[in-house]
Order: C-alpha cells, then structure tokens, then sequence
C-alpha cells in the first residue's frame, strides 16, 4: 500500500534561515522544482512555516532525523568548525557513531553511520 516516504516536513519560523542551514551548512543539494526543499539522498527535506497557515509551530524533538555520512567524527568536526553546536560527545553504541544536534528552529538531528556489519 504505502511504497515510500516523499518528503520530510522540516518545520521552520523562518524558511529562509533553514534553507540556507540545510544546503548552505549541512550541504543538501537543491531541488530543481521547489524553492524550499532539498535532497538528502532520495530523502526530501521540504521547509515549510506552520503558523502561515494557522498551526502552532513545534520543533521536532526527541527522535532526530538521522543523516547517514561515511564519517561522523570528520563530519562533526566540519559542521562545528560552521558553527554548529552539538550536544555531548559523539556516541559508539558497539554497531553505529551518533553526534546529535539542532537546526536553528530547534528541530533534532543526528550524524549517523553503522560500523557494524549487518549479520
């Protein structure tokens, strides 16, 4: 029935600012058909604003988009030599690395790469 997820909603008080963090910070690449999104992959991140429209705006906290890299500990570093502030240190749970961090509207995102093969 359902074959696959089209797009993230990324929930922004200012699309521009989040934009520009998704491409020009964490180096999505630009849709050629929509203004506010960008691509992860084949995941759409679309920016939107929820109280143009008349709903609350609410970060999405405590289940962080994870971001697949090759490397965690060189893409933190990159990302925090941009500015960007994560929270704690980076995380070995014995299969991935995790560095967990925000977007400037406060949404959860992680650096994410499995180590560990599958068995």
């Amino acid at each position: 029935m359902i074959t696959r997820t089209d797009f993230i909603g990324v929930p922004s008080r200012d699309v521009d600012r989040a934009l520009a963090f998704y491409r020009d910070v964490l180096g999505l690449r630009p849709d050629a058909h929509g203004e506010y999104e960008s691509w992860a992959g084949d995941t759409c991140f679309a920016i939107w604003e929820p109280e143009r429209i008349g709903m609350p705006f609410v970060a999405q906290k405590g289940n962080p988009w994870a971001l697949g890299v090759d490397d965690v500990h060189a893409a933190r570093a990159e990302l925090e030599a941009k500015g960007v502030v994560f929270m704690g240190d980076t995380l070995d749970t014995g299969v991935c690395h995790i560095a967990l961090f925000s977007d400037p509207d406060g949404n959860d995102l992680m650096l994410h790469r499995r180590y560990a093969p599958y068995e």
